[in-house]
């Protein structure tokens, strides 16, 4: 079973008639070694995708719906870090997902994607530095 499968069914039921049969591919796939955080990874990119882009797994829905959609899958991927005491990794995704919206407000969507990139890194083994450096000289001030 794929991470975005594994995304679909621990998604909020009301959600499950929205489901496309067969999910896209994986964004992150081999990127972040801790199963849990990679579960963690595709869950919120697809929640960022039901606001900013062209979702993987779901479709069918008006645009109020996706956003609601959207801020399920945050929640769902945010919720899971919280339950195991990965404070660290809740830290990133939250900064990532602040730092993601205000890109796409300034018209900075290919920064944005750069973003999720940084975060993945940083939630590696290999521990980059994480959004919020990566954006401090590449995005304007709110």
């Amino acid at each position: 079973m794929s991470l975005l499968d594994a995304v679909v069914r621990a998604a909020d039921p009301a959600l499950a008639e929205h489901a496309l049969p067969e999910p896209g591919p994986e964004r992150f796939a081999g990127a972040v070694e801790d199963a849990g955080r990679a579960f963690v990874l595709e869950a919120v990119y697809e929640g960022y995708l039901m606001h900013y882009g062209a979702p993987r797994a779901f479709g069918g829905m008006d645009d109020d719906l996706r956003l609601l959609a959207g801020d399920a899958l945050y929640a769902l991927g945010l919720a899971r870090l919280a339950a195991a005491g990965d404070v660290m990794a809740v830290a990133e995704l939250s900064d990532l997902i602040s730092l993601s919206a205000q890109a796409q407000a300034g018209g900075l969507a290919e920064l944005a994607e750069e973003l999720w990139d940084a975060s993945a890194l940083a939630l590696s083994e290999a521990r980059g530095p994480g959004a919020r450096a990566w954006a401090r000289d590449r995005l304007p001030a709110p």
